[in-house]
């Protein structure tokens, strides 16, 4: 048939490749690949490339990629996918192969800048490496010498191996000075997981799973989506049916054998209505749920009167779930009631084959958000699904932090900048809040590092950021680590250039699937030169080498840094960050990986071995490692006799206890690991709940959102606002300079059900001004069916903008505005123009063909912090309207004064701790102190 030919037809005369044709290069040929330069076709001119694998930087799934520099240029052609790692396979979406873009775009940083005016000025002089780190380490050294540990702040976007290599570093300061951007992204899922099981994310095994429920959009979109989308779909061809809850009509609910759209905050209700079904059916495991679940303490606790058996359980469990019938929690979403009953009756027949996944989604967006996270893990637990082939197991299960050298002894000190008394239960560093805390006089900051992060962009309420870092009074010295410009970095005082994916060192893990790996992200250059015999201290003089300025790399920074702390060791930072090859002399950086590889990742030494190189060898030239494949079912992993020795099994609880720390749980007389919970056992019932004030939500149930219907008042235009779904092609601001991708992707309008266009008088294309608790903003319109009527949704990844024509901001993806705080605290933006052509080294930038920035949302929103998980709800409360006479696309206006005000009512929601606890010890807590910092110290 014709159809069958080739598109070039001469193909017909080649001869069949032996062994087939390859998907990729194979490894043997790594380090010299050949390829015919596509630029001089039809003449066959060979070009040579070294192929060097590392990890992808444009989103959290750690993706593995392959750098193909070129051997004459020394430099990147193309990035294409690292077929020797286990969660990517040799697959990327397209952030992957745009890093070329982010590479090599024309207006990068390449050099440390200083402020040379007031702060937001726009005023910048090139300074050194060593003037940075000089005035960076000797207010630091004050700091720690006078006492003010808690002025020294770190405060990371997207983090590396954070939980590896930075945690030494403040560890070794002796601060509790870790921030993170988590409670602005998933702190609410993460803390439904760990109230159940004492791990706080999901790890779906998809491609075995009967059936999949999904709170996400995970075919496009979303938390590690290319390595699940992958599985997902592996599920599917072997017959999974998928069913997806989410307002929104996204791709992945268009191909989903179920799509429930669910108003905003209802999805608890809705998941608890299929928990009731499973109960009335008998439809769930009663084995799993008799062994594995904390039933006997909730009996103890809750009913102390009653029958102490596990069938008095059963009955009081139907009994409190009933309320949840299908029409109720129809009632409240709005979705088809024999639908939930369907769907709960496929998560029945999948049995211990359920595999689900929140991580944003309603988890982030509603007040009780974290109650979706823990409705959700309900099924799976009511199923057996826990850690199984086809279920969804805790996270750390599938995931592998090798121990570095020489760890430092966690602190005894507690900043509540970020941890702070009215949140006790907060799963992550009130990060948000720090410009509401530094205004009402909590605290001030000596040292402020942003390290790939833009709050003024990426948080709520970023005008308020903007008012506390151009406060100098409150923030003394801020360092921004950046590969791009940003919205944030534009009021810092310095802006260090750090390197993208393929310019930088460290260890990445994900749960991505049932398995544990490691992925070695590396400066692919370095590489390359060293490989030609050059050798170089420090990374940035590989990157000046090869034309890349001097962009640098934390790991080196940090220990050149800590050095400089402490020069004669008299602190005792300085050993830290000495080799373990080298007694006394300064750590290099392939000096501590070398050490992690031969010493921390099993199985990894042998398999060098076998292949006659070294372990960092092994890992430079394949980029990842399995470490462990098909894990399942750890909770009943059996302990050993010297994990035993010198224990007591309590008499009651049956928890197995080693120098008063619980380590196990005997079950039919056999001490096994468990959970790490107070119980040992899946907590469907919360003492640690009970016990910090919220008795009222120790079981899975149903919260009411800040954003109920019975919150909207339909009449007055209010509405709902769904601010919290991505694009497939950005990565919140770290694609700014990635050409490809804003050619792609580059509107955010606002999403309207064709009724509410209808009522509102507007269609696609119109202005509407769609207006929050603190401001407004103004936006287009796309009239859709793929909405409920009632809420909007606009995605949060456009809107970038700078304030100068030409610098301080990515052409390629910032519209330029003029930005006036018109009255004290009255902030009114307004775009001056889009994005238009400009001249550079890159030619395509004349060539820019799109004019559209996006509108920045963000700056509208008011925070919300939710008073246990302490995640901030994105979703919010608005009104909508046709666009004033005076009002332009991308305005902005916010009131500040209302932010506070608005920040002190959410606060009165909290329930402060009230013992001598500031937090349970057993929950996770990032960068954990010392077990005495926990406690407040004596009046």
């Amino acid at each position: 048939m014709k159809n069958d030919l080739p598109l070039n037809p001469q193909a017909l005369d080649l001869d069949e490749p032996v062994g087939g044709l390859s998907s990729y290069p194979p490894p043997d040929r790594w380090d010299d690949w050949t390829e015919y330069d596509p630029t001089r076709w039809p003449e066959k001119v060979e070009k040579h490339y070294s192929l060097i694998p590392t990890i992808c930087f444009n989103c959290e799934a750690a993706c593995g990629l392959l750098a193909y520099v070129d051997k004459d240029k020394m430099r990147v052609q193309k990035f294409e996918g690292n077929p020797a790692h286990p969660g990517s396979r040799g697959r990327n979406c397209a952030k992957g192969p745009a890093t070329l873009n982010q590479v090599n775009d024309p207006e990068r940083i390449l050099y440390p800048l200083r402020r040379a005016g007031k702060r937001g000025e726009g005023k910048w002089e090139r300074v050194t490496w060593d003037e940075v780190l000089d005035d960076l380490a000797g207010r630091i050294r004050l700091a720690l010498q006078e006492g003010r540990k808690n002025e020294i702040m770190y405060h990371v976007g997207r983090p590396g191996h954070e939980l590896i290599y930075n945690q030494r570093v403040l560890h070794a300061w002796g601060i509790d000075g870790h921030n993170s951007h988590t409670n602005v992204c998933s702190a609410g899922a993460r803390t439904g997981y760990a109230f159940w099981h004492g791990f706080d994310r999901p790890s779906p095994d998809h491609s075995k799973a009967r059936f999949i429920l999904l709170l996400s959009s995970h075919l496009e979109a979303g938390h590690y989506f290319n390595p699940h989308a992958q599985r997902i779909i592996d599920g599917k061809m072997d017959g999974a049916k998928v069913c997806v809850v989410d307002t929104r009509l996204s791709n992945t609910a268009s191909k989903a054998d179920y799509w429930l759209s669910t108003w905003p905050g209802s999805e608890s209700a809705v998941l608890l209505a299929m928990a009731n079904v499973l109960l009335q059916e008998n439809l769930f495991d009663r084995e799993f749920f008799h062994r594995w679940v904390n039933w006997e303490e909730y009996l103890r606790e809750e009913h102390p009167t009653e029958p102490q058996t596990f069938e008095m359980f059963l009955e009081i469990l139907k009994q409190t779930y009933a309320q949840y019938t299908p029409d109720f929690a129809a009632k409240e979403s709005g979705a088809d009631a024999c639908m939930i009953v369907e769907v709960a009756r496929e998560v029945g027949r999948a049995g211990s084959a359920l595999s689900t996944h929140v991580w944003r989604n309603a988890a982030a967006g509603n007040l009780g958000g974290w109650q979706v996270a823990r409705a959700l893990e309900f099924l799976a637990v009511l199923v057996g699904a826990v850690g199984t082939p086809g279920g969804t197991a805790p996270s750390a299960w599938n995931k592998y932090i090798p121990a570095p050298p020489m760890m430092p002894p966690p602190p005894n000190a507690w900043n509540e900048l970020m941890w702070a008394r009215e949140y006790p239960l907060a799963f992550f560093e009130m990060s948000f809040l720090l410009p509401h805390f530094l205004k009402e006089g909590r605290g001030k900051l000596a040292v402020y590092f942003s390290r790939v992060y833009n709050p003024v962009w990426t948080n709520p309420d970023g005008l308020s950021w903007i008012e506390a870092l151009t406060d100098e009074s409150k923030v003394g010295r801020h360092a921004c680590f950046t590969p791009t410009w940003s919205e944030t970095a534009w009021f810092a005082d310095y802006v260090l250039p750090m390197g993208h994916a393929s310019e930088r060192h460290d260890l990445m893990s994900q749960e991505t699937h049932a398995a544990r790996w490691i992925g070695f992200r590396q400066p692919v250059l370095r590489l390359a030169l060293e490989r030609q015999g050059k050798k170089f201290n420090f990374t940035y003089e590989a990157h000046r080498e090869a034309g890349l300025g001097e962009v640098w790399e934390e790991d080196e920074f940090w220990i050149e840094l800590s050095w400089r702390v402490d020069p004669d060791g008299s602190m005792g930072v300085r050993r830290y960050f000495e080799s373990p090859y080298r007694p006394g002399e300064k750590l290099r950086i392939d000096e501590y990986y070398r050490w992690i590889f031969e010493n921390s990742v099993p199985g990894l030494p042998q398999a060098a071995a076998s292949e006659g190189i070294t372990p960092l060898d092994y890992m430079q030239k394949y980029g990842a490692f399995l470490v462990e494949n098909n894990v399942y079912e750890l909770h009943r992993k059996v302990l050993k006799p010297e994990e035993l020795q010198g224990s007591v099994v309590d008499p009651v609880t049956r928890v197995v206890k080693k120098n008063g720390a619980p380590i196990g749980i005997e079950i039919d007389g056999s001490p096994v690991a468990g959970f790490p919970t107070p119980s040992r056992k899946l907590e469907f019932y919360s003492k640690t709940l009970k016990d910090w004030h919220w008795p009222e939500h120790s079981i899975p149930g149903y919260i009411k959102s800040h954003v109920h219907r019975d919150n909207i008042d339909a009449v007055k235009g209010e509405m709902l606002l769904l601010p919290t779904f991505r694009l497939p092609t950005l990565i919140h601001t770290r694609s700014g300079n990635a050409k490809w991708l804003y050619e792609i992707s580059h509107k955010n309008p606002v999403w309207v059900h064709h009724e509410d266009a209808e009522r509102l008088g507007v269609v696609t294309g119109d202005l509407v001004r769609v207006q929050t608790a603190i401001g407004y903003f103004v936006d287009r319109v796309w009239a859709t069916e793929g909405m409920r009527p009632g809420v909007i949704a606009c995605s949060h990844h456009l809107g970038r903008w700078r304030l100068k024509e030409d610098f301080g901001g990515e052409r390629w993806s910032t519209a330029l505005v003029d930005l006036k705080q018109v009255e004290p605290g009255k902030w009114m933006m307004r775009t001056i123009h889009g994005i238009q052509p400009f001249e550079s080294s890159d030619p395509d930038s004349s060539r820019i063909h799109w004019e559209d920035a996006g509108v920045h949302q963000n700056l509208t929103f008011p925070v919300q912090p939710d008073p246990i998980s302490g995640q901030h709800c994105w979703h919010q409360k608005v009104t909508v309207s046709k666009a004033r006479v005076e009002d332009r696309y991308g305005d902005v206006f916010v009131d500040t004064n209302l932010a506070h005000e608005e920040y002190r009512r959410w606060l009165q929601l909290s329930r402060a701790a009230s013992g001598d606890l500031r937090r349970p010890l057993w929950m996770i807590r990032a960068y954990r102190p010392a077990p005495e910092a926990f406690y407040f110290p004596a009046e």
